[in-house]
């Protein structure tokens, strides 16, 4: 099957609308290695076959577990009890397993697991994946294997799930691989599959890429729609490929049509991206279109305006529209509620918030915007009061993960925490990434050694990281403490699972590197220097290597 794909050029509005008239042909593009990028960017970076070597406590991240348990499973009457565990108990196991395991060569993982006679279905593939979803490697290798059992033929969720994590790790030669293969397989192609490859192209910045997943639709045996059609522009505005998007918008008008989603779509685009010429030019463009103006359409503007500090033009069309009694949703309400808050204009905003119940009903935004701001300025009798009135008013305005975020940043000492996570558990709120790295940065930054691990752990356990900003944490956070050799051990951990460090930290570990060399504890090489005083490590036990 021919490749799906050809590398991505720079291009100009009008070379777009010119080529995108003509049926596009892609080639796969081969990747660039990261640990190439890496050794450029830090020429005397520190092994991590050093570090591993060393005394430091780094264990908690399991690459100094003992793979007792691969051995104890190789027998016959282990195995055999292996087999009746539940598909998440087997899960966790193979997951040690492809821990244990993770500085091996890809021949020596696949023959830890071929030790095992497992059923393998997609839902316990799927729970191996939950584990490695920021860790492509073993995922890819696990992939695999699996592929390669002759009692198990993946369906789409697995397919799915892998192209999502070699996505997000920017593994587009893998990627391709896969989807190649999966594409030879009748019926496995769907609607998750072309939402997965458009989201991980546009987030990549592989414009022509995600454009060609769209006119390849039928060749998938996916019907082309509108629907499509918005979700490719959603994507590209997304990720700030906004002129991308109007280009094709533009050309595909004959097919499609002026639709007045798509175009919200694209003024969105232009009011996120903070170019408030172009969304004016494209508000301009909508009104001669003829099409009709929407609430969405109305509120996207006003969202613009408000974004940009033009919270006066943004007031007298909010107004106008209040005195014209035009129909107001809680978006539009929100987002003048929150350029309020944002001006310190806090009492207006309670005002606005008691004025919209003559209109529409608040939601769990509307609140969460007040308890925002309302925390920043630490007033909390106010954010408990407004707390306890979601709780009864639960329906769309029961707090979220979102509101109990705003309380967690708010808190001063870790003691608090639990509190916390006890009324957001009351709420039936789970917590997520964001939640768990948030805690992480709290509990570094109160040097709270046992609940940094706790937290590591947890993440670990439950599949939602650490993640490329949990490293992040790490590195900053060890930094600014002065502990430079943990802060790029972290580093090379992040970086050897493919994860993608922002620019801030690569200065950081450049400076780093510089700091070291300086006070004689990095050598020529690369390599800390021999005299420093080792720590004493214990197994599984866990202390921020300060």
């Amino acid at each position: 099957m021919r490749s799906l794909f050809r590398p991505l050029k720079t291009f100009s509005r009008e070379n777009l609308q010119r080529r995108f008239k003509s049926s596009i042909q892609f080639t796969a593009e081969p990747t660039t290695s990261l640990s190439h990028k890496i050794k450029i960017l830090n020429p005397c970076f520190v092994p991590i076959d050093y570090l591993q070597g060393k005394n430091c406590a780094f264990n908690f991240l399991g690459r100094l577990k003992t793979a007792q348990l691969v051995h104890s499973l190789a027998n016959s009457d282990e195995n055999t009890k292996f087999q009746q565990y539940p598909d998440d108990e087997i899960a966790i196991k193979l997951q040690s397993i492809l821990k244990n395991h993770e500085n091996c060569s890809k021949e020596e993982i696949e023959r830890a697991l071929d030790q095992f006679k497992l059923k393998l279905t997609d839902d316990l593939v799927l729970d191996v994946f939950k584990h490695n979803r920021f860790d492509w490697k073993p995922a890819y290798i696990f992939f695999r294997w699996v592929s390669r059992e002759g009692n198990h033929l993946p369906g789409s969720g697995v397919y799915n799930q892998i192209l999502d994590i070699l996505g997000r790790a920017r593994r587009f030669e893998e990627l391709v691989l896969v989807f190649d293969e999966m594409s030879e397989r009748k019926g496995l192609v769907n609607e998750q599959t072309y939402g997965t490859l458009l989201n991980r192209y546009a987030a990549a910045h592989k414009v022509e890429e995600a454009i060609g997943v769209f006119n390849r639709r039928k060749e998938f045996g996916i019907e082309v729609d509108l629907v499509a059609f918005h979700s490719l522009l959603m994507w590209l505005c997304r990720y700030k490929h906004v002129e991308a998007a109007e280009t094709f918008f533009v050309c595909k008008n004959n097919e499609f049509g002026f639709d007045i989603k798509a175009m919200n779509i694209i003024l969105n685009g232009w009011c996120v991206l903070g170019n408030v010429r172009e969304a004016k030019r494209f508000w301009k463009d909508i009104i001669a279109s003829k099409c009709e103006l929407d609430l969405f359409t109305y509120g996207t503007f006003i969202n613009a305006l408000t974004k940009k500090g033009k919270l006066g033009t943004a007031m007298r069309l909010f107004r106008a529209m209040w005195e014209k009694s035009c129909k107001m949703d809680v978006a539009i309400f929100n987002c003048i509620i929150d350029a309020l808050c944002f001006k310190k204009r806090i009492p207006e905003a309670l005002e606005v918030f008691r004025e919209m119940s003559e209109r529409c009903l608040p939601n769990v935004t509307t609140y969460n915007s007040l308890i925002k701001h309302l925390c920043k300025i630490q007033r909390m009798e106010k954010v408990y009061e407004l707390l306890n009135e979601m709780e009864q008013k639960s329906g769309s305005c029961l707090p979220n993960d979102v509101t109990f975020n705003y309380l967690l940043k708010s808190l001063k000492k870790p003691e608090e925490v639990p509190g916390v996570l006890e009324r957001m558990e009351r709420n039936g709120c789970k917590i997520n990434s964001d939640t768990y790295n948030l805690i992480l940065k709290l509990y570094v930054n109160w040097d709270y050694e046992e609940k940094v691990k706790h937290t590591w752990d947890e993440m670990e356990k439950k599949g939602v990281g650490p993640d490329q900003r949990s490293y992040t944490i790490m590195i900053h956070g060890l930094y600014d403490k002065g502990k430079l050799e943990n802060a790029l051990f972290y580093f090379h951990e992040m970086t050897s699972k493919g994860m993608v460090p922002e620019p801030r930290t690569e200065i950081l570990v450049n400076d780093m590197t510089i700091k070291l060399k300086e006070r004689g504890e990095l050598g020529e090489t690369g390599v800390i220097g021999m005299h420093k005083r080792k720590r004493k490590m214990k197994s599984r036990e866990y202390s921020l290597p300060y």
